[in-house]
């Protein structure tokens, strides 16, 4: 699937990506709908189609991914209701093999992610990720999300990669729909994002279910 000599970098989206989307998906749909329900005494449907509203009105901005915004939004202190659920937090199955890997074969490991700073920080803390990555890039500290044409100049200021030698693995199309029009040559789409629901069907990109794929290629390059 991918010629690893002609890849220097690795763009790795972490959430849905590296960790597995359950957690995100859970909090947002179940745990916040359950704790906003109490706090405004609403049923639980109710909330949740509050929610949803809220959510669908500003997908895709920077601001739907911060936690601070939520929690002024809600009424809720977003970041602890996070830890009162983070036994969920998960790292996708070949994970650390595949970073370690990237490692022994000498290409650069860079996280990009739109997670918030306080999401970010938390799931660095529950997994073995941080020490396996050579750079992490939070879009909030760019002030774009990803999927926004403007973001690809200004990680590139902080990250020198070359796009026609760089790989960037993400599940959001939207985001690799950006990447592609940045000119980043290798692209990969993940199949299962969350393991609690079905493997999504995607054309328009090459595509993994995972990253044991990725790990036979990996060991050949090393011999």
């Amino acid at each position: 699937m991918l010629d690893w000599k002609d890849i220097d970098t690795v763009l790795l989206d972490m959430d849905g990506t590296l960790l597995d989307l359950h957690f995100d998906n859970y909090f947002w749909l179940e745990h916040v709908p359950l704790r906003f329900a109490e706090a405004r005494g609403l049923s639980e449907a109710d909330a949740k189609a509050q929610l949803l509203q809220r959510y669908g009105d500003i997908q895709g901005t920077l601001e739907w991914y911060c936690v601070d915004h939520w929690s002024r939004e809600l009424g809720l202190d977003i970041a602890l209701l996070k830890q009162e659920v983070a036994h969920l937090i998960q790292v996708h199955p070949d994970v650390i093999e595949f970073l370690d890997l990237l490692k022994r074969a000498g290409k650069r490991r860079v996280l990009v992610t739109n997670a918030h700073q306080k999401s970010l920080e938390l799931k660095m803390r529950r997994t073995p990720l941080r020490d396996r990555l050579d750079h992490v890039v939070c879009a909030h500290d760019l002030g774009l999300p990803k999927e926004d044409a403007g973001f690809w100049p200004r990680l590139r200021q902080q990250e020198a990669f070359d796009p026609v030698r760089t790989l960037f693995v993400d599940d959001s199309l939207a985001v690799l729909r950006a990447a592609r029009r940045y000119g980043i040559t290798h692209l990969l789409a993940i199949l299962l994002p969350d393991t609690r629901q079905a493997e999504r069907r995607v054309d328009e990109f090459p595509a993994i279910r995972g990253f044991s794929t990725l790990l036979p290629g990996l060991r050949t390059l090393i011999g």
